[in-house]
């Protein structure tokens, strides 16, 4: 039996890509404008990030994390210094890359990937923050947005994390065809699987 075409690098990028962009429209148009109590709103650039690092690996969370992070420094209503989302969520992208490996042995990693990264991304961006010298970075105002921001990204993952980890692994599936059980075959224990049988 012959194995599924393994999915080219550009258009692993390319999706990328569109998974960052689709995240920042969102982000602009929609979550920044939510009226949720706190004055916090949902990270969806962040939860995207974790998303394609879950996927990909770290070097792809690195990489998404920068550019995702530098589009969000530069896009309005930016009003910071310009390169402490790309270092943040670089970071963040390659960290929770080191959990891709867990993903096909533990459901909840997403779940808890989201909550480390919503808690680092606002202690780190705070951080930087004093570094600069940006009076609105104060640890009182971490306290106060940690919760709140922790909780507002875990309930909007299942919208985004789940949505770019269906696209994604349909992509890299390919051909394949889906489980007995309905539930989705990685790629590469695919491959290893069609080479150990050799046929069907």
């Amino acid at each position: 039996m012959l194995s599924a075409p393994e999915p080219s690098t550009t258009g692993r990028n390319v999706l990328g890509a569109v998974v960052i962009v689709a995240a920042l429209i969102l982000q602009v148009s929609v979550a920044n404008r939510l009226p949720l109590p706190g004055g916090v709103q949902p990270d969806l650039v962040l939860l995207a990030v974790v998303a394609l690092a879950l996927v990909s690996g770290s070097m792809t969370g690195m990489v998404a994390g920068f550019s995702a992070g530098l589009a969000a420094d530069i896009i309005p209503p930016a009003d910071h210094t310009l390169g402490r989302y790309a270092l943040v969520y670089c970071l963040i992208g390659y960290v929770c890359g080191l959990a891709s490996a867990e993903m096909d042995r533990q459901s909840l990693v997403p779940f808890f990937a989201v909550a480390a990264g919503a808690l680092a991304g606002t202690v780190l961006y705070a951080a930087t923050g004093m570094m600069l010298g940006d009076p609105r970075a104060t640890w009182s105002t971490v306290i106060r947005m940690v919760p709140l921001q922790v909780l507002y990204d875990v309930i909007a993952s299942p919208f985004v994390v789940w949505a770019v980890l269906r696209v994604t692994r349909r992509y890299e599936r390919g051909g394949e065809r889906p489980s007995r059980d309905g539930l989705s075959v990685p790629p590469a224990r695919y491959r290893a699987m069609s080479g150990r049988s050799g046929s069907l």
